[in-house]
């Protein structure tokens, strides 16, 4: 399994309205690029951290080679977004989470 982790710094106010393309974009990715979920974190300096599940780099990269999977929640997403952090991959070692 692959863990994507991206990081942003949301502009004020902005943030239910982040939220809300995050979890259209988490559905519309699950729903039709074989993603497997997401969570979205707040970070303890402000910041916002979300890590998405994959079950291999190759359905990863083949779901982001396309055009975006939700135009509208991009849009969302993009108008928030003051600062994006670099994106690191991870690969599952031993999984323990439940639910």
């Amino acid at each position: 399994m692959l863990i994507v982790v991206y990081r942003w710094r949301i502009k004020a106010g902005y943030e239910a309205q982040f939220r809300e393309g995050w979890r259209a974009m988490t559905a519309s990715i699950a729903a039709t690029r074989g993603g497997l979920g997401s969570r979205l974190h707040r970070a303890q300096d402000g910041s916002w951290v979300a890590y998405a599940q994959w079950p291999d780099q190759a359905t990863y990269e083949a779901g982001h080679a396309a055009a975006s999977a939700n135009v509208a929640a991009a849009a969302l997403m993009a108008q928030s977004i003051a600062e994006r952090f670099a994106t690191e991959q991870w690969v599952v070692a031993d999984d323990l989470l439940h639910g």
